[in-house]
C-alpha cells in the first residue's frame, strides 16, 4: 500500500490517511466574521473529498487579528455556533475536523488579494489600527506603521487566543493549530527584523521566543490533554541568514514540544518582503526532515507536494509525518482519487464515501 494512504494516530485521532488540506483564507466572510454558506459548502466538500485531516483558514482572535475585514473570526459566541456547524460537516464527511486561531499583527487591516491586498487606506471606515511587536512597518505593499504592544496588550492577545481555544473546543474541533508563521504577529516576535524591543519580549532567541511559548502554555491549559494542539511555524525566511534563523527555529520546535506541542507545520517566515524563496517542487522536505529528526516532533508541510510521487516520497523516506496540499484541492476537491490513482490503488473505497466510491470505482 502506499504510505500516503496509512492511518496516522496523534494523541486520542487517528487519521485515515496522512493527507491534510491545511488552512487556507477564503476572504468570505461578512464584516462580523460569522462564517456562512459559502464556508459550509466549501468544508463539507473538502472533507468529502478524502482527506484525512480539514483545517479550516487562519480564524481571528479578535476583530483586530483579522487580515482583512472578511476574515472568519472566533472572538464572540455568534462565531463559534456557526463553526460549530462546519466541524460537524466536517466530520459527518470524513475527515478529522482542525481550524487554526490567529493574530495578524501589523499585516491586518488589509484589502482582500484580489481587491490590492495592500492596507486599507486611513480614510477607510473598514480599517483598523494594528499592532506588532515594535513599530516597524513590514513595507511594500502593507506600510502601515503598528503600535508597539504593551505588556497590556500582550496579556489580552494572549487571553484572547485562550478563549478563542475554548470556543474551537467547544465548538466541537478536534485538532487546534495556532498560527506561528507567514510574518503575522507571533512570527514578527520570533523575528529579528521585526522585533526590536528591549525589554524581555527581544533581544535573544530565548526573549524573542517568549511570546510563543507563553501563548502556547496558556492554551495548553484549556485545550485537552488527548487532543492535538499543533502550530504551523516558519523555520526559514530565505533572508540570507538561513543556517542562523533554522538552527534558531529548531531550538523553538524543541521547546514548543518540552511546553506540550503536539505536532509542528514547517513553513516560512514571510516577515520580510522580497525575499528570493526558490519555489519548486518538495521544496521543504529536508528542511521538514531537520527538524523532524532534531526536534522530534511530528512535522508536517506544504508548498509543492501536490504531485503524487513527490507525496508519497515526503511519508515514505521519512522526512514528515503528513503531506499538506492545498491549491490541488481547491481546483479539485476530489483530488485524493487523483493520488490514489496515481500511486495504483485501484479500490476507490480506501479514499471516497461509498456513493462516489461505487460509481468511480466501476469506470
Amino acid at each position: 500500500m502506499a504510505q500516503l494512504f496509512t492511518p496516522f494516530t496523534l494523541k486520542s485521532i487517528t487519521l485515515k490517511n496522512r493527507i491534510g488540506i491545511p488552512p487556507m483564507c477564503q476572504y468570505s466572510a461578512a464584516e462580523d466574521g460569522v462564517a456562512n454558506n459559502w464556508h459550509k459548502q466549501h468544508y463539507a466538500e473538502l472533507a468529502r473529498g478524502g482527506a484525512g485531516l480539514v483545517v479550516v483558514e487562519a480564524t481571528a482572535a479578535s476583530p483586530e487579528g483579522r487580515i482583512s475585514p472578511n476574515d472568519l473570526g472566533l472572538w464572540n459566541d455568534e462565531q463559534a455556533a456557526e463553526l460549530a456547524k462546519v466541524a460537524t460537516l466536517i466530520k459527518d464527511n470524513g475527515s478529522v475536523a482542525g481550524i487554526q486561531i490567529a493574530h495578524a499583527g501589523r499585516k491586518a487591516s488589509a484589502n482582500r488579494p484580489w481587491e490590492g491586498d495592500d492596507h486599507l487606506t486611513e480614510d477607510d471606515p473598514r480599517g483598523w489600527d494594528t499592532i506588532a511587536p515594535s513599530a516597524i512597518a513590514f513595507g511594500a505593499n502593507l506600510p502601515k506603521t503598528p503600535k508597539a504592544m504593551t505588556q497590556s496588550d500582550i496579556d489580552r492577545v494572549q487571553q484572547d487566543f485562550v478563549a478563542a481555544a475554548q470556543r474551537a473546543l467547544d465548538a466541537g474541533f478536534e485538532w487546534l493549530e495556532l498560527h506561528f508563521a507567514h510574518g503575522y504577529l507571533a512570527q514578527s516576535f520570533f523575528n529579528r527584523d521585526a522585533n526590536q524591543r528591549t525589554d524581555e519580549y527581544g533581544g535573544s532567541k530565548e526573549g524573542r521566543a517568549k511570546f510563543l511559548l507563553d501563548t502556547l502554555k496558556a492554551v495548553r491549559e484549556v485545550w485537552p490533554e488527548e487532543l492535538p494542539l499543533t502550530a504551523r511555524f516558519g523555520v526559514i525566511e530565505y533572508d540570507g541568514r538561513d543556517e542562523e534563523t533554522l538552527a534558531e527555529s529548531i531550538w523553538l520546535a524543541q521547546q514548543f514540544k518540552a511546553h506540550g506541542l503536539d505536532f509542528l507545520s514547517v513553513s516560512f517566515g514571510f516577515s520580510t518582503p522580497n525575499v528570493d524563496i526558490p519555489w519548486g517542487p518538495s521544496m521543504l522536505a529536508q528542511t521538514a526532515e531537520k527538524v523532524r529528526r532534531e526536534s522530534g516532533l511530528p512535522i508536517a508541510s506544504a508548498w509543492g507536494f501536490d504531485q503524487p510521487q513527490d507525496a508519497e516520497r515526503a511519508i515514505l523516506e521519512g522526512q514528515m509525518d503528513q503531506v499538506l496540499i492545498g491549491r490541488a484541492y481547491l481546483a479539485n476537491p476530489r483530488y485524493t482519487y487523483q493520488l490514489a490513482k496515481a500511486l495504483e490503488l485501484d479500490d476507490a473505497s480506501w479514499v471516497l464515501p461509498a456513493p462516489y466510491a461505487h460509481w468511480i470505482g466501476r469506470y
